[in-house]
């Protein structure tokens, strides 16, 4: 009786094994792509159908680099911010990768918690998401794009808002601090700043219902997707500018700080992205428990092995990529003795295993 519940616990582990390596070999399957066009923004990048069971959008990309091309360049042309593309290429140089040099296209994102509704920045991952609004038996959709964010001195405020007044070709009329701060760095910087090419606000603005703080364009594109600003949401000019005509006054938008999403992808994997904490009271044990809580609820009831080595190396290298949390290698290591039955010499480790040993214990009774 013994060797059978035990015999009914393996063929259940390796049964979860098998499954989700064959899915996650066909999602993957659908996740690369060469692509290496001209130097415009690649149409329909940031733009993605939703789908109710799903809450990953995109597919990973690799283009070979041409001659002049800066990873700035690159990421401008994909709709990518420097620190997004700085690291999912540590390896590349920022400024000459080289003519055919593999270059990773981060383009796959989890959604960010809450709903999908307005707008939605996640300073962490220092990216905004869009969601249009659509007519009753449309699909939903989301529109997604880098942003630069408040440095640790001038932190971006959370919390929900909404936006309040537009503004194309402003002026701009800098706080007293930040002329303080010019001052101070011999950068004389007069109490108005008149549009055109030297107006740090771009030609459109969003203003925003929390005093000083807006989400603009700029005149220096390189900086976007890095936490530069005085705590303003920064867009590339040509992300604003779409976006300017289609956001009406009154549009809601959350600031969140969510540095790990988890999330699940239409063919039933669970998937992770894991970025910098903007908190520096954050410790790395608080963000790896805080990670390993996430995934066990979402993953409670059912029997979905998880990879929760690769979770913890996950939230401990936050690149910012997404990444398959499901085991599709056993946790143990099965030795073969003679005349020992294989069961006797099975030793299951301390994993996510001891709970499917559990489960299938249940089962049994």
């Amino acid at each position: 009786m013994r060797l059978i519940q035990t015999s009914s616990r393996i063929a259940l582990v390796f049964s979860l094994l098998a499954l989700p390596s064959l899915v996650l070999a066909a999602e993957n399957a659908n996740t690369e792509a060469d692509i290496n066009k001209d130097t415009t923004r690649q149409a329909g990048i940031e733009h993605y159908l939703l789908s109710e069971k799903s809450d990953v959008v995109g597919q990973m990309r690799t283009i070979k680099a041409r001659q002049d091309d800066t990873l700035i360049d690159i990421g401008r042309r994909y709709g990518i911010g420097y620190e997004e593309m700085r690291r999912a290429n540590p390896d590349v140089s920022v400024w000459l990768p080289g003519e055919g040099t593999e270059v990773v296209i981060p383009t796959r994102f989890i959604l960010p918690p809450g709903p999908r509704e307005g707008v939605v920045v996640n300073v962490a991952e220092m990216r905004l998401y869009y969601y249009p609004p659509v007519s009753q038996g449309e699909t939903l959709e989301v529109e997604t794009y880098p942003v630069s964010v408040g440095r640790r001195d001038w932190k971006t405020p959370l919390g929900e808002t909404s936006i309040t007044a537009k503004a194309k070709d402003p002026a701009w009329y800098p706080p007293a601090s930040v002329i303080k701060e010019h001052a101070e760095d011999g950068r004389p910087l007069g109490r108005v700043v008149p549009p055109g090419p030297d107006n740090p606000l771009g030609r459109h603005v969003l203003r925003l219902n929390i005093p000083s703080y807006l989400i603009h364009g700029t005149n220096r594109p390189e900086g976007v997707g890095m936490r530069v600003t005085h705590g303003c949401i920064r867009m590339l000019p040509e992300d604003i500018e779409s976006l300017f005509s289609r956001l009406p006054i009154g549009t809601k938008v959350r600031l969140i700080n969510s540095p790990i999403k988890i999330g699940w992808s239409q063919s039933g994997i669970l998937s992770v992205q894991a970025y910098p904490s903007l908190d520096e009271k954050d410790t790395a044990a608080q963000r790896i428990d805080e990670a390993f809580a996430a995934v066990t609820k979402a993953v409670e009831g059912q029997r979905y092995p998880v990879d929760f080595a690769r979770l913890k190396r996950v939230v401990e290298n936050a690149t910012g990529m997404t990444e398959s949390l499901v085991l599709v290698e056993p946790p143990f290591e099965i030795k073969r003795r003679i005349n020992d039955p294989l069961f006797d010499n099975l030793e299951l480790r301390e994993s996510l295993y001891s709970r499917l040993e559990i489960g299938a214990k249940k089962d049994d009774a």
